[in-house]
């Protein structure tokens, strides 16, 4: 294959692409590549004013974005976002599913309902709803790609994230159950992050985390948030057309 044909694999120019959880961390990283690989964005998070900065800054590498308003856990929030950017851009393309939550909690049996409802809205339900909307539409327009995010917590779950982690063991599942009703035009993958150094980490003791990360991990050490891009592009461009329904680990390989 010669460097041309892998420079065209990679190629987003034409596309739309939307991604929740788009104004800050990950998901702000896969907005700017795929801009930067041609990409038109509809960013999406909770705080519209945030998706306006991404925004801009999408603007800046000479393509076209939109900011939109959306709380996952909301049914009617998804539907809406579909049509806003089926409204603006008459196509979608590629549909990221990253706007995800997990708080804290004091003890298993101190999770309020609200709280319960309020994790598996946000990591399952609207992921699952955004998917049924646009997939659906993607394969009456002729293909596309969604990549969902899911967490190293839905294969290695721990006590201070069950609902989190359950939620996510969800979002597992149904990448391969999207994958096998959208297929074989529309393609569904996802990711699969460990530790990412994004502003989440800030709340971190990150000299314990460093330390810890030295032993428990293969590599040594949290995830920079650029280190997402590679996997985002793949699962959204030509390079993964004969790859659907994959969870690919980008976790530094746990001990």
């Amino acid at each position: 294959m010669t460097q041309r044909n892998t420079n065209e694999l990679f190629d987003l120019s034409g596309k739309v692409a939307v991604v929740t959880g788009g104004s800050r961390g990950l998901g702000r990283e896969m907005v700017l590549a795929f801009a930067a690989h041609g990409a038109d964005v509809v960013i999406a998070s909770r705080k519209v004013a945030n998706c306006e900065v991404v925004a801009d800054e999408v603007r800046s590498l000479g393509r076209r974005a939109l900011g939109v308003g959306y709380h996952a856990a909301n049914w009617s929030d998804a539907d809406a976002l579909a049509d806003a950017a089926y409204a603006r851009f008459g196509r979608v393309d590629i549909l990221v599913n990253n706007a995800g939550m997990s708080p804290l909690y004091p003890s298993l049996a101190e999770v309020s309902e609200e709280l319960f409802d309020k994790v598996i809205g946000v990591n399952l339900k609207g992921p699952f709803r955004l998917s049924a909307n646009i997939g659906a539409r993607m394969v009456g327009g002729g293909g596309g790609s969604i990549i969902n995010v899911s967490s190293v917590a839905s294969r290695r779950p721990s006590p201070a994230e069950a609902p989190y982690a359950a939620a996510k063991a969800g979002i597992n599942s149904l990448t391969k159950s999207l994958a096998a009703a959208y297929g074989p035009t529309v393609r569904v993958n996802c990711i699969v992050p460990g530790p990412f150094l994004t502003d989440i980490s800030k709340a971190w003791d990150i000299k314990t985390f460093n330390e810890h990360a030295k032993t428990a991990y293969a590599l040594g050490r949290g995830g920079e948030p650029g280190e997402i891009v590679g996997a985002a592009l793949y699962f959204a461009s030509d390079a993964s057309s004969y790859t659907t329904g994959a969870l690919l680990d980008i976790d530094g390989l746990p001990r």
